[in-house]
């Protein structure tokens, strides 16, 4: 259904904020043979571009997907070797017990997330929420040796590889890499774009939106669609209002989340492009949590007509992170043929 061991390659490369060069690379290397002009900007952002088949007016479609995943960076090592660090992105603290970290220093070290054990808690401590600076990484070495390899300044990623459970794939940074993997296959199975289509992957999404900021302002897109991941709450003791999506229920449409509220008309758009390819999909409105479809409508010149395509996600933010693979197919199916049909379409306000 779709290729899983492509999807794994890009999963577990690492690429926290403002360290994207490996995952970088590779997006270029997987690129520059699917599309007619490729290049990287200031900020580090892939803009990869293929030319429309049906476009006397010179029409920029921006698509939108981040390359980053949440990660951390390196501010102290203590008298024992052991790190203190900060987070890049979200993270809820009591996800990082007993996990395996991956620190990029000189080379890459193996490290764990350390914290007080339950045995010497008190009965206070035992009954509070854990905090991220409760954390520490321990290297099993001593700081002398830590020191050879690792600095201040070095970012950290999370070490979990992609395995297949069901009709599901389940790893680390599905949030962003599965739309990264989206827009790959896209460009590899487009042939008629109506319009140019600038196929973006941006970087510093995580902390804030930066690289599709600067893309967008760079492009000026006349249509802007951001491709990730969003909540699945399709979980024991939800209600059926807090789900926001499901797996398994097909590609999901969203109509606004905590950052951007989508134009009505690619709403329109893509639910009746949708229907007319007998592509599942459900609509998804996320009131908290944005995503790159806020810089790709608001940074351009005269700001874009935008939308997003966004891949239902159970538990976010973790390392077991998990997606249906016909949703996946589905979002696939979905952002191709809107790109080519955007010139059958009214635009009109």
């Amino acid at each position: 259904m779709i290729n899983v061991n492509l999807l794994k390659q890009i999963c577990e490369l690492p690429g926290a904020p403002g360290f994207e060069k490996r995952i970088r690379d590779f997006v270029f290397q997987h690129a520059k043979g699917l599309v007619d002009e490729i290049d990287i900007d200031n900020l580090g952002n892939v803009i990869a571009i293929k030319r429309g088949k049906r476009n006397p007016d010179n029409k920029r479609v921006m698509v939108a997907a981040h390359m980053d995943e949440i990660g951390f960076i390196v501010t102290h090592i203590d008298e024992n070797g052991f790190l203190r660090f900060h987070p890049l992105g979200g993270f809820d603290p009591k996800t990082l017990t007993a996990q395996r970290v991956i620190i990029h220093g000189k080379k890459d070290l193996i490290g764990v997330m350390g914290s007080k054990p339950i045995h010497v808690m008190t009965q206070e401590e035992k009954t509070k929420l854990p905090k991220l600076t409760d954390y520490f990484i321990d290297l099993g070495m001593e700081k002398s040796e830590v020191e050879q390899w690792v600095q201040v300044g070095d970012p950290i990623t999370r070490e979990r590889e992609l395995v297949e459970m069901g009709n599901c794939v389940n790893c680390k940074s599905i949030d962003n890499r599965i739309a990264v993997f989206i827009l790959l296959e896209t460009l590899r199975e487009l042939e008629t774009p109506a319009f140019d289509v600038y196929a973006t992957f941006t970087v510093q999404e995580e902390v804030g939106l930066r690289g599709a900021q600067v893309s967008a302002h760079q492009i000026d897109p006349d249509f802007g669609i951001a491709l990730d991941t969003t909540i699945a709450f399709d979980l024991p003791g939800a209600d059926a209002h807090e789900k926001i999506t499901e797996l398994g229920k097909g590609t999901a449409i969203k109509i606004m989340d905590s950052s951007a509220i989508c134009d009505y008309r690619m709403v329109n758009f893509m639910k009746e492009t949708a229907s007319k390819n007998n592509i599942t999909y459900q609509t998804e409105i996320l009131t908290a949590g944005g995503t790159d479809t806020a810089g790709v409508q608001r940074m351009g010149k005269q700001g874009a007509i935008a939308g997003a395509i966004s891949i239902p996600t159970r538990h976010l933010h973790q390392v077991i992170e998990m997606a249906n693979k016909a949703d996946v197919a589905a979002s696939i199916q979905l952002l191709k043929a809107c790109l080519e049909g955007m010139d059958t379409f009214d635009w009109k306000p």
